[in-house]
């Protein structure tokens, strides 16, 4: 039994509490508690005895200095809050002092958390804070969850709600596909968090065998593919994974993707001015993603994305005119373009900025 309570699934939680004699009722007070009253110790759970909020403690609770038991494995050390208060960043240690960070943005009709499913990166992507870590080890599947929970308590004390979850935090998550998944599904329950499967959304730099499997299971659940390069060699320089999974092997895991499930798949690049915010790019991107078409229809969205600096790679974000210049000659060739807007620079919202600089 994991003594974090957020790795169980219902029916491991049913099990467990059946084994302490508890009726199977128990199991969906404990459930409710946690995912839609969002209950974060044991003393919350009024309804319950006090014996069974004292197992809780015993069984579940994790080392705090706050007064009351805390059934949360993360611990918040460090907010920054950028200037508009639209975008809040947290870095949390866990366990182990390993540490990971979250990220709370607000839109006019959204509140978006970016999550990560990793404490550091084993793909070391050349611009990423995170890959730029290295790698330290895979959270569990309650530590992705609490990291939602998290903000979702806070959220609640403004009548507030999480609308939406990307999976591009620190880490990769289809290099840690079980537990990731795992995270996804306990927020899916209808019968306690109950966020949809389609307010997630996945971006991996292209695990083809993640890609595969994630295909293979008809998830509702939104992919996006990190890609940053049209060609080979610039995408290697980059993305070192591209050694091992080239483009033309990558997009034909796309096209299986969309030809499979009829589902839009989204490609994520940050522009680098000089490197791959040129219209060579954008046309040799264009020409890759004509084809990933269904019944005549492109199954395909690009989100541009100025790059985010790091200190340790030497690159700049674009300026908005290349941004525009890019889109145009997406636009021409009928792929939708989006240019999206970079969130939290001023306080190193990027993945891995914040728990890079304090380990530095």
């Amino acid at each position: 039994m994991s003594s974090n309570i957020y790795d169980m699934n219902y029916e491991e939680l049913e099990a467990q509490l059946t084994q302490w004699g508890e009726p199977a009722y128990r199991a969906r007070q404990v459930w409710d508690g946690l995912y839609q009253q969002l209950y974060s110790t044991p003393d919350q759970f009024t309804s319950l005895s006090k014996a069974f909020r004292q197992a809780l403690t015993e069984n579940f609770s994790s080392s705090t200095e706050s007064t009351q038991p805390a059934l949360t494995a993360l611990h918040p050390v460090k907010k920054l809050v950028a200037s508009d208060g639209e975008t809040v960043k947290t870095l949390f240690n866990l366990h182990d002092h390993r540490q990971v960070e979250a990220v709370l943005m607000r839109y006019e009709k959204r509140r978006t958390l970016c999550i990560s499913t990793q404490a550091g990166c084993a793909m070391g992507c050349v611009f990423c804070a995170t890959g730029q870590m290295g790698f330290k080890r895979d959270l569990s599947s309650g530590e992705i969850v609490e990291q939602v929970l998290f903000y979702a308590r806070q959220l609640a004390q403004d009548h507030e709600q999480v609308t939406n979850i990307v999976v591009m935090g620190m880490g990769e998550p289809f290099h840690n596909y079980e537990a990731t998944m795992q995270a996804i599904h306990t927020l899916n329950d209808p019968h306690g968090f109950n966020l949809g499967a389609r307010r997630f959304t996945i971006s991996t730099v292209g695990l083809i065998p993640g890609i595969q499997r994630f295909t293979a299971e008809h998830s509702q659940v939104n992919l996006a593919i990190s890609l940053h390069a049209a060609d080979d060699d610039l995408r290697s320089q980059l993305l070192p994974i591209n050694h091992k999974y080239p483009l033309d092997r990558l997009f034909a895991a796309c096209l299986e993707y969309v030809q499979t499930t009829h589902r839009r798949l989204s490609f994520e690049w940050a522009l680098i001015q000089g490197v791959n915010d040129t219209p060579e790019q954008a046309r040799l991107l264009a020409h890759r993603l004509i084809n990933l078409r269904v019944k005549g229809s492109s199954l395909c969205h690009v989100n541009l994305i100025p790059l985010n600096p790091t200190g340790k790679y030497s690159g700049h974000a674009s300026p908005h005119s290349s941004a525009v210049a890019f889109k145009q000659v997406l636009d021409e060739a009928g792929i939708a373009c989006t240019i999206r807007l970079r969130r939290g620079v001023e306080i190193q919202a990027g993945c891995g900025q914040l728990a890079s600089n304090l380990a530095n």
